[in-house]
């Protein structure tokens, strides 16, 4: 894949040089400047939820949603191991919340334990859910949106609270019918 962007970069570098050399050096400052403003907000965006989910961690309120979920997670899941549960509470947690990229380090460890568990159906279910994620509130989307000069960045709340909602539906529901179907 590497070697696709590169072809692509270095054709459209020679196309920009020939058609129009007076535009690529401002065009490329101007990309670089993009991305590295977007960067640096994605950064202090996951910084924060980051401390928080530490702080959540450190303080204990993930066991509590952990053991607040546990019914829930040992049906869902058909897991009894505590630390999968916990780290699966926090996943569903952080993704509530709309900040993935907190919620990736806690999919990990929940896979982790799963694996040790052999726990294959579990392992699978976490990722189809955290690959869809409901958002109650879509944090990230909404301090790029800010960040980016919207007027009303909050805009995007329900239309992604029902897109994601009925994608995790969805999912979830053709990843059980397909665990029944091969499975018979």
């Amino acid at each position: 894949m590497n070697t696709v962007f590169t072809v692509i970069f270095i054709i459209s570098l020679v196309a920009v040089t020939i058609i129009s050399p007076s535009s690529f050096l401002p065009a490329l400052l101007s990309g670089v400047e993009s991305s590295l403003s977007i960067a640096v907000t994605l950064f202090c965006i996951y910084a924060v939820w980051m401390g928080l989910s530490r702080i959540a961690e450190k303080s204990g309120l993930n066991k509590y949603a952990a053991r607040a979920l546990s019914p829930l997670s040992k049906k869902f899941f058909k897991t009894s191991d505590s630390v999968a549960t916990q780290n699966i509470a926090m996943n569903l947690s952080c993704n509530l919340l709309g900040i993935g990229g907190a919620a990736t380090p806690f999919a990990v460890k929940a896979i982790e334990a799963l694996e040790k568990e052999g726990n294959d159906y579990a392992q699978k279910l976490l990722f189809v859910i955290n690959a869809t994620s409901v958002q109650i509130v879509p944090t990230t989307v909404i301090a790029l949106r800010s960040g980016a000069g919207s007027a009303a960045a909050a805009d995007i709340f329900l239309p992604s609270l029902i897109c994601t909602a009925f994608s995790t539906l969805f999912a979830v529901v053709l990843f059980i019918f397909w665990c029944k179907v091969w499975r018979t």
